[in-house]
């Protein structure tokens, strides 16, 4: 199984800000489901800045979400070398 949302922050353009319970970060761009059925509502920036963590994924108020799995494998991976420890690790800085 997949990582899943422990937080979720909005960002501009329609994107999402991911950390993942495995200590990943990633960004998620939402821009391409904007003209589909339940997912339009998101257009109105105010409405999409609503976004919240729950049970592993991303919701809004009206109930709109996104496979956790899909968040994960189609987001853009943010890592930084961490010469401390010699390995990659999650930039947590946005």
């Amino acid at each position: 199984m997949n990582p899943r949302v422990s937080k979720v922050t909005a960002a501009s353009d329609y994107r999402l800000i991911l950390f993942f319970s495995n200590g990943e970060k990633g960004v998620y761009d939402c821009s391409s489901l904007l003209e589909f059925g339940v997912f339009k509502e998101l257009k109105d920036s105010q409405y999409f800045n609503q976004v919240r963590a729950y049970d592993g994924t991303v919701v809004w108020p009206n109930e709109q979400d996104i496979c956790p799995d899909t968040l994960y494998l189609d987001s853009v991976k943010e890592v930084e070398f961490d010469n401390t420890q010699n390995r990659r690790r999650v930039r947590e800085g946005a």
